[in-house]
């Protein structure tokens, strides 16, 4: 919860650097203001990215294990001895 506040102050802190640069036409307030909307954009989708895949992860080794059988490779069609030309 701390991170989506963190998030939030960063979004209004980037969006006073941009109206800043507009009110003072100044291109280095608003590449400050891109950059810090940026590294909030990146801590959000971290955030997403760990939150959503530690749940799916549990949830399939509770299911039975990850099984990597299930994966089809494109260099494998070629090396499968069951298959007939």
């Amino acid at each position: 919860m701390v991170i989506v506040f963190l998030v939030l102050a960063m979004v209004a802190w980037a969006l006073q650097l941009m109206q800043a640069a507009a009110d003072r036409k100044e291109f280095s307030l608003m590449l400050a203001g891109c950059m810090v909307c940026s590294a909030a954009v990146g801590l959000a989708t971290v955030m997403v990215m760990t939150f959503t895949s530690v749940d799916r992860i549990q949830a399939e080794l509770q299911a039975g294990g990850v099984s990597l059988d299930a994966i089809s490779l494109p260099w494998d069609a070629s090396t499968d001895p069951t298959r007939r030309s």
